[in-house]
């Protein structure tokens, strides 16, 4: 009882020391660095910024409310189930920072100057995040996308030639929507054939469609982009393979919009700059892969769906998951069981949101021994509770690619495991 006396007083003297002399600049500047400039900047993904003290002073209350309910930032990940390079969760303490400068009525205190000067400040350090990614390859649609006034959703795809004339191994991908209130999600993939050129701008609804759906794509899921999901780069030494002779493949869904509007989204590429490299590979568990089919989600009712694979056919370390449902998802978890029964926890999200998705990046290389299967449970919610139900009355609801439908996947990408790989932080 003792010790939790003197543990309480010592916190709260702390705490009383810190909200007499708390201030943005040596307190809050670092914490929205560290947690919110990623996308809380002018060119970034959210709706407005942060990058200085008058953009977070004049939102000083919106700010405290949704860090204090863990809102924002929106890492949907358990951490307690597996930890990931890239967690962007606040502690109680920032938490407590940004509510005790709120309380002293948001003081600005003295700019701290940095040894670096691209760090002097919140300013110049946004800067820094702000500023184009380097890259050695831009390509965007060949055209302009012109949609007319429309009250549902639209699927559209898009063919980005590129025609290398070598393989080349790519390190990094981003996607960089052009319209970002159009801009539902995307998904890239790459064509060998040459022979699904005249995909571009074609809707998924024309019947025409299907003469493209012939021949193999050389990856069918290269990289996808929803937001918060903005860019991938693999770990060093490794990179997606990208053959001669390569054009990209761009699946765009579109929001439904109240006027005209038009779109000229893009990516960016940095290649692998090595002579010998380890060769990215996709794991994707899909649909098919449910073993309670039908995948049917009832009105008035909380499925729960498994999936599950086959058992691997080597050693292999993974890089990084990415689940996806849609509007009715309510849980997602995934994990492999090895030959010897032991669990290999890959992501778990107790709380689904449709709205952030990302891909969860593993602090190191994940072994997952030949034998392992990989399985997921996927828990939907469709009924009257669910606010992000899209049917009121619900209404039964099975696969499809519009945001009324659903889907169930994990994406993962791998390497084939060498000896060591464990001990490599990504």
């Amino acid at each position: 009882m003792k010790f939790i006396f003197i543990y309480l007083f010592l916190s709260w003297f702390v705490l009383s020391a810190l909200a007499q002399q708390i201030n943005y600049h040596q307190h809050i500047a670092p914490i929205i660095r560290t947690h919110c400039l990623r996308c809380h900047h002018p060119a970034g993904i959210a709706p407005f910024s942060l990058e200085t003290f008058e953009d977070v002073a004049s939102r000083g209350g919106f700010v405290q409310y949704v860090t204090s309910t863990r809102y924002m930032p929106p890492f949907k990940a358990d951490n307690t189930f597996q930890h990931y390079k890239n967690e962007n969760l606040l502690s109680d303490l920032e938490i407590e920072k940004i509510t005790q400068w709120v309380a002293a009525g948001k003081p600005a205190g003295k700019r701290i100057k940095a040894s670096h000067p691209e760090v002097a400040d919140e300013h110049q350090k946004s800067l820094v995040v702000s500023a184009p990614v380097q890259s050695d390859l831009r390509i965007g649609m060949r055209n302009t996308f012109h949609m007319p006034e429309m009250q549902k959703e639209e699927f559209r795809y898009f063919h980005l030639p590129l025609q290398n004339k070598e393989e080349k191994f790519i390190q990094t991908i981003r996607f960089i929507p052009g319209n970002k209130k159009l801009v539902h999600h995307s998904r890239l993939m790459i064509d060998t054939t040459g022979a699904i050129a005249g995909i571009n701008g074609i809707s998924e609804s024309d019947t025409s469609i299907y003469q493209y759906q012939t021949k193999p794509l050389a990856d069918p899921f290269l990289f996808g982009w929803v937001p918060g999901n903005d860019e991938i780069s693999f770990p060093k030494g490794t990179g997606k393979r990208l053959h001669a002779g390569s054009d990209f493949i761009l699946n765009m869904h579109y929001a439904p919009t109240p006027v005209p509007a038009k779109d000229s989204s893009s990516i960016q590429l940095t290649y692998v700059d090595a002579p010998i490299i380890r060769e990215v590979i996709t794991l994707t568990l899909k649909e098919d892969q449910i073993s309670n089919l039908p995948f049917i989600i009832p009105a008035n009712k909380i499925p729960t769906f498994y999936m599950r694979t086959l058992p691997l056919e080597e050693d292999v370390s993974f890089i990084s998951v990415m689940p996806h449902m849609h509007l009715l998802g309510k849980k997602f978890k995934a994990f492999a069981i090895t030959p010897a029964g032991d669990v290999i926890p890959l992501v778990n999200i107790p709380e689904w949101d449709f709205n952030w998705q990302m891909t969860y990046v593993f602090k190191k290389f994940l072994k997952v021994p030949k034998g392992s299967i990989i399985y997921a449970e996927g828990q939907y919610d469709n009924t009257r509770n669910n606010p992000k139900n899209p049917s009121n009355p619900p209404i039964d609801v099975t696969y499809g690619w519009g945001t009324k439908d659903e889907m169930m996947n994990l994406i993962i990408y791998y390497v084939k495991y060498q000896v060591g790989d464990e001990d490599i932080p990504l």
